[in-house]
């Protein structure tokens, strides 16, 4: 696998990371919404994109 240095986003996405401040960053843009927002529907369902995509309403493949 080459690195893509203009790839900032996520290692792995199909789990979402709140543990590190630029995943968070770039979760909350995905998925448009505010950290706190994104950080509270994690704690409720997890980690898992789809599950995240969904409590919040939205496409998780936007």
């Amino acid at each position: 696998m080459t690195d893509d240095l203009f790839d900032r986003g996520p290692q792995d996405r199909a789990r979402v990371n709140i543990g590190e401040d630029y995943e968070r960053r770039w979760w909350s843009e995905k998925f448009r919404v505010q950290p706190e927002v994104l950080e509270a529907a994690v704690e409720s369902v997890g980690t898992s994109v789809e599950d995240v995509a969904k409590i919040l309403g939205k496409e998780p493949r936007d």
